[in-house]
């Protein structure tokens, strides 16, 4: 299968006596967008974190564009171009929207220290770049006009496209998106939905993401995992996780099911 970009073989994490995530097997084609759902405290964002770096699991084998990535960093698997969001939004509030994309360059950037501090020649052209592509990535998801601004002072629709569009700064072949809708409302809800879907078409990006608002789940995945407990209790087309009886059961609810069969 060599269009897959990312596959987990048994992944397992542990906290103490707890198995968050147990025996995990994901396989992530390259342009695809896919969903990992599950109710709260499924695991779905510890396996994330196995994901990016943040974990080490115990046990299981990750792989990555061919890279065994286990045992690796947080700033080793973005290099290897692995992005993500965070469920809770994580910017700097007091930098502006550009300075905030711009964060998400520093893995591409080729300036020593020595450059940066004696602001070499060499360090003034690569920031006027990275200043120029900060510039088109902000126009790209969507905010005109607000790279001055502060991050804390756009609206919570606004500091999410900030942090997508610091994602795609460092260049990602994976963007992984925890629950990048999460308290938006319907119109931002449906913007998001369309950046995501350029994202992959436009870009060529890969995205998974974690998401709990059933009908963005069911209107852009192409592939859906679902987790209950810490394990894999379903994977399929949109369509047969809708009919999948466990789904129902262990995560929608027969009301939630019912409404989103209809």
């Amino acid at each position: 299968m060599s269009n897959v970009l990312l596959e987990t073989k048994k992944v397992v994490k542990r906290f103490g006596g707890l198995v968050a995530v147990n025996k995990m097997d994901v396989v992530i084609e390259q342009g695809s967008i896919c969903s990992i759902i599950g109710p709260n405290g499924a695991g779905k964002t510890t396996f994330f974190n196995t994901l990016t770096g943040i974990y080490k699991p115990e046990e299981g084998e990750i792989v990555f564009d061919g890279h065994h990535t286990i045992g690796l960093r947080p700033d080793q698997i973005t290099d290897l171009h692995i992005a993500r969001t965070f469920q809770n939004i994580r910017l700097f509030g007091s930098m502006t929207v550009l300075e905030n994309i711009m964060v998400g360059m520093h893995t591409r950037l080729k300036q020593s220290g020595v450059d940066a501090l004696l602001r070499t020649r060499k360090f003034r052209e690569e920031e006027k770049k990275a200043f120029a592509k900060a510039t088109e990535l902000m126009e790209y998801v969507g905010l005109h006009g607000v790279g001055d601004e502060l991050a804390r002072n756009l609206p919570y629709g606004g500091q999410r496209r900030i942090e997508v569009a610091r994602a795609l700064a460092s260049q990602p072949k994976l963007l992984l998106l925890d629950e990048p809708t999460a308290g938006m409302n319907p119109n931002e809800t449906e913007d998001a939905i369309r950046l995501f879907r350029r994202v992959r078409d436009d870009l060529g990006i890969t995205i998974l993401l974690i998401e709990h608002d059933m009908r963005v789940v069911m209107g852009i995945s192409e592939r859906i995992t679902v987790m209950d407990y810490g394990e894999k209790i379903a994977e399929g087309l949109p369509a047969e996780i809708r009919a999948n009886k466990r789904v129902i059961e262990a995560y929608l609810g027969r009301g939630a099911a019912t409404e989103i069969i209809a």
